[in-house]
């Protein structure tokens, strides 16, 4: 059972691993940016989104900025201490740890996003596939969300809409190109050393297929 999204920001920015200092974007959306997205919407642990399409729907533009961020963060082993004892120092001020970085980031952005789910093994005798997908087009017709959905990093807030089977909506972008190796998502099956998962994207007449992450074109 496939549903299908429209999303629109102003600005966009999923960050290309291997460029830790300058935040760098990719050309596009990523399959865990765009699944993040669907579990904005509906999130169980019940289910597990699996993006199948992406369709790009406006050019790709890009935009330079320069902005403050927080260099550090506060350490897992302080937040271990506090939980113990009750009480420790958790606080970062960003007058001590003010950087300044520039971004490279994607401006006027919207992509039509394919994507189904399969039930895992914490469904109980209750729940079925039919269910959520009545909950799911339920709540993303309404605007629902559990949180709300983003392009990349939480300050780039979009837009979204249900596209139903047979609307008309605009054509995607008349591009083709090779996007190189992309994030995929990150495989979690050690939750002490999540491994990151890529992907070679490319892009035909504006649309990217994604593969499975079960399939050989998916590697660690």
């Amino acid at each position: 059972m496939g549903f299908c999204i429209e999303v629109r920001g102003e600005f966009a920015c999923f960050t290309r691993p291997e460029l830790k200092v300058e935040r760098v974007s990719y050309d596009i959306i990523t399959p865990s940016a765009a699944r993040s997205l669907f579990e904005a919407i509906l999130w169980k642990p019940a289910i597990r989104w699996r993006i199948r399409k992406i369709e790009v729907l406006r050019p790709i533009r890009w935009f330079n900025l320069r902005r403050n961020e927080l260099g550090n963060v506060v350490p897992v082993n302080s937040v271990n201490a506090a939980r113990k004892n009750g009480s420790g120092a958790l606080g970062c001020y960003i007058e001590e740890e003010r950087q300044q970085r520039a971004s490279l980031l994607l401006r006027d952005v919207a992509y039509r996003i394919h994507a189904d789910f399969e039930l895992t093994d914490k469904a109980g005798p209750a729940d079925s596939a039919a269910k959520f997908a009545q909950m799911f087009r339920r709540r993303a017709t309404k605007g629902q969300c559990i949180n709300q959905p983003y392009l990349g990093t939480r300050e780039f807030a979009c837009a979204f809409s249900l596209v139903e089977e047979g609307t008309l909506t605009e054509a995607a972008i008349d591009d083709s190109r090779d996007l190189g190796w992309m994030l995929f998502d990150m495989d979690f099956s050690d939750p002490v050393n999540p491994q990151p998962l890529f992907y070679r994207a490319t892009m035909h007449q504006g649309v990217v297929q994604v593969p499975l992450p079960e399939s050989a074109e998916v590697r660690g």
